[in-house]
């Protein structure tokens, strides 16, 4: 075999990331808002990007309820990210609009007129407990107010309501005592035991945590609240410092506790809240701007549209690009029109793209939660990007992004996209399952109905669950009423004893 240099052809194919690719991934990621700014920027940048006139309001089309759903191919930007299979069309009782109605802008690029409509945004709530627009504002007030509003009616006399409201002003933003007790006692003229008695009575007031001189201590008194604090618990507790370095085989070692108990542990320790305070005291948050609309329809489907009013249309400016065009005397002039041109033609291209992916995206989520827009979240079944990635042959990844800092209002309110993928539990019975969210549905309802003078234990709550068709153990109760701010049976005794008084 002779040795010595040749030439070889090879065919071999590979991902480039091209800028434009990048740019196209970053866009389904934006929300309606942040897609606004980004445009106002590009107009800045471009001078051939014009705003058009918006599309017309209401524009959509109707369908018979056995209509199925426009087939959109799977974007550019999609089949290079990941392979997926190709969309069925299946019978859908939904109405993604007008897919196919395209306008020429005059340039050579084709947009979409009647994309989505603009429909009126819909006031209903539904009365269900998901997490609605007006609970996503900040709990209004400080928490020296939310405190105080609370010391008079707990303490035993007041000479103790005095010493607890002196140490309520001591808090910081967090809720942490942030100065000894021997101090304070000092400023007051009184005993320490004293200043330990006013000390309890703040750390029994709503927010659990508050009034903590430590992590340790605010996470125990969260832990004593929910009736958790066993000797296994405390010894995790007094070794946070462990958790913090990741040393978690010593941590396991010392609590004595196997590996099934002791990510249960952890689980638990973890959905403390470790800086209580600082649920108060903020300005509230913004209204949310929906970016999708989903309205019911007469015959019993549902219209799915973009939020047209937080999305400018763009267009090239042919007539501007005409008076440049013939000013253009030397080859960098016309080379850098030709770029400005390209530039806006692939914006106002991966716009259009980014929108019918989005609704394709959200007509999957209608159809695979249509339990929850005709009966609330008790029907809402557990869903993965996954599941929805396979159904409309997308990449999981890109339905990740399609989903991220996305609002959907419909007439139970405004959600995130996110809230509509949630883990499941099994069922009693064995045969399929319930989403977590109906779970805490539940949970919430049997709370709400229970009598001031017989509250319900976890324990209790597990048996009349699993007479409702869910399988749940008692400290996954536990977790999910913390998750929805319910407090255990002592905390919600008390309340409502108080409340009683009242």
């Amino acid at each position: 075999m002779a040795l010595g240099p040749r030439l070889d052809l090879r065919q071999s194919q590979s991902l480039v990331m091209t800028p434009q690719l990048q740019q196209a991934i970053k866009l389904l990621a934006l929300s309606n808002l942040e897609i606004e700014t980004f445009i106002g920027e590009a107009l800045d940048a471009n001078p051939l990007l014009d705003v058009g006139a918006q599309a017309p309001a209401a524009e959509t089309v109707e369908a018979p309820a056995e209509a199925r759903v426009t087939a959109l191919e799977t974007s550019g930007v999609d089949r290079l990210i990941g392979e997926g299979r190709a969309a069925d069309d299946r019978p859908l009782d939904i109405d993604t609009g007008a897919f196919d109605r395209d306008r020429d802008t005059g340039d050579g690029a084709v947009r979409d007129e009647t994309w989505g409509a603009d429909l009126r945004l819909s006031g209903a709530s539904g009365g269900e407990e998901g997490p609605g627009i007006d609970e996503r504002a900040a709990l209004g007030g400080t928490l020296a107010e939310h405190l105080e509003a609370q010391v008079g009616a707990v303490a035993r006399d007041p000479f103790t309501e005095g010493v607890a409201r002196y140490i309520i002003g001591q808090l910081d933003e967090a809720g942490y005592l942030p100065v000894s007790l021997s101090e304070l006692a000092g400023d007051l003229g009184v005993d320490p035991g004293e200043m330990e008695e006013g000390l309890a009575l703040v750390q029994a007031l709503d927010p659990t945590g508050v009034g903590a001189r430590s992590l340790s201590e605010c996470i125990a008194l969260q832990a004593r609240e929910a009736d958790r604090y066993d000797p296994l618990m405390a010894k995790m507790i007094e070794n946070l410092d462990l958790l913090a370095k990741g040393e978690l085989p010593r941590l396991k070692r010392i609590c004595g506790v196997d590996d099934e108990d002791f990510a249960d542990m952890l689980a638990e320790l973890r959905s403390y809240d470790p800086k209580p305070g600082l649920r108060f005291g903020g300005e509230p948050s913004g209204a949310v701007t929906p970016d999708i609309l989903v309205t019911p329809r007469a015959d019993s489907g549902w219209d799915i549209a973009l939020n047209q009013a937080t999305l400018p249309r763009l267009i090239v400016n042919r007539g501007y690009y005409i008076e440049l065009k013939g000013e253009c005397d030397d080859k960098a002039s016309r080379a850098w029109l030709s770029d400005k041109l390209a530039d806006a033609n692939w914006l106002i291209k991966a716009l259009d793209q980014r929108q019918k992916t989005i609704l394709k995206v959200a007509a999957e989520l209608v159809k695979q939660q249509d339990g929850f827009f005709r009966n609330g979240v008790s029907h809402l079944r557990p869903l993965t990007l996954r599941a929805v990635a396979e159904a409309i042959g997308m990449h999981e990844s890109t339905v990740s992004r399609v989903t991220s800092n996305k609002f959907l209002n419909c007439p139970r309110g405004t959600y995130e996209l996110k809230y509509f993928f949630s883990s499941g539990v099994a069922s009693a019975d064995g045969e399929g399952g319930a989403s977590a969210e109906a779970v805490k549905a539940a949970i919430r309802q049997l709370i709400d109905a229970e009598d001031a003078k017989a509250i319900l234990s976890d324990d209790a709550l597990v048996d009349l669950l699993k007479g409702k068709g869910f399988e749940l153990a008692r400290r996954t109760v536990a977790k999910y009423r913390e998750a929805i701010g319910l407090g255990s049976s002592v905390q919600r005794r008390r309340q409502k004893a108080l409340a009683g008084a009242r």
